[in-house]
């Protein structure tokens, strides 16, 4: 038999193909193949001594094309398995989305909601014999209360901190080892190098939730950084580069674009930024789909609110339903009640 390295063996397909555009189609092709046997081996006739019974080499075509016949099987199957794993595992992924989605619209739709009773009265968390029992003062005292006013410290302490400067580029400097920023949905990160570094003079590992970088000529003892990070990363996406021979950029692409890094690795967290601080830029939010634009403007809005001791929007959608809530129950008497 002919050895195994043979079966898949691209070796000869240039030639093969040159062939098989002269022959213009399988039949003629494969006469070329018995021709050459026929005439240039001795592949029919059997070597010298034989009886020239061609049986032995019919058998042996058989033999040969049966073995291929079944590779050609198996490799058919294992496409099918492997294109039926991508569909269920992406079907997978759209129904959690999609479950996902669907809790997040509830939970977002029951915030708001009021179940109200033939009386008026707010009977969503209590049961029909329960509601119909419910007194006018008792609702008055079972509306939620607002946070209670902050003491001059504590309003002292966050004016200080009102005060600090937001982190330059929504990122921070690690003494010795890099400086950072960030958008919504990726970090930049630069690591100053010796002047004339080369990409080939450097060891850069970037995993899902690792970084280690070092010169080659410092291992395997000396790491500019070696730590896990404190989020994971799109390894896919990430890259890096040297720039004018002295500076490693690095791009690392966030998993959730949704969130602020205050840092970025777990080592370095000592060097914390205050993510209340961090400002998007406000040209780049016409850039983002709607959902994401709305999420960011939110957040952008309720740190501005914070900074003005004033509520969030949250809280403030809630204090409108209230209102209204009071403006039509007029015999209600909440003057006894905080309302948030």
């Amino acid at each position: 038999m002919p050895q195994k390295s043979f079966i898949d063996d691209d070796r000869f397909d240039g030639m093969y193909m040159n062939v098989a555009s002269t022959a213009r189609g399988i039949e003629p092709l494969l006469d070329t193949v018995f021709s050459f046997l026929r005439r240039k081996t001795d592949f029919f006739s059997g070597p010298p001594g034989s009886d020239g019974n061609t049986d032995v080499a019919v058998s042996k075509v058989n033999e040969v094309l049966q073995k291929h016949a079944n590779i050609y099987k198996e490799e058919k199957l294992k496409r099918e398995s492997e294109k039926r794993k991508k569909e269920e595992l992406k079907k997978a992924k759209e129904d959690a989305k999609r479950q996902k989605e669907e809790k997040e619209k509830k939970e977002e739709e029951g915030d708001d909601v009021f179940e109200v009773g033939d009386d008026g009265f707010d009977v969503s968390s209590s049961s029909p014999s329960q509601s119909e029992a419910v007194k006018s003062e008792d609702a008055a005292a079972a509306v939620t209360t607002c946070p209670q006013a902050s003491s001059p410290d504590d309003k002292s302490s966050k004016e200080d901190d009102d005060n600090e400067p937001p982190p330059l580029g929504n990122g921070g400097t690690v003494p010795n080892k890099y400086t950072w920023t960030q958008t919504l949905s990726e970090v930049n990160i630069n690591t100053p190098l010796p002047q004339g570094t080369r990409g080939r003079d450097l060891s850069v590992t970037i995993t899902k939730t690792a970084l280690k970088i070092a010169l080659k000529k410092s291992l395997p003892n000396n790491y500019i950084v070696n730590s896990k990070l404190t989020k994971s990363i799109n390894v896919d996406e990430t890259l890096w580069t040297i720039e004018d021979a002295n500076t490693l950029n690095i791009t690392l692409q966030k998993v959730n674009t949704m969130e602020w890094w205050d840092s970025v690795c777990v080592d370095d967290e000592e060097y914390k930024i205050d993510i209340k601080k961090v400002q998007p830029e406000n040209s780049a939010l016409s850039d983002l789909d709607g959902e994401t634009r709305q999420t960011v403007e939110k957040m952008m809005f309720d740190q501005r609110q914070k900074a003005m001791n004033l509520p969030s929007s949250d809280e403030q959608k809630k204090f409108d339903i209230m209102e209204k809530f009071k403006k039509q129950h007029p015999e209600m008497d909440f003057s006894k009640a905080k309302i948030s």
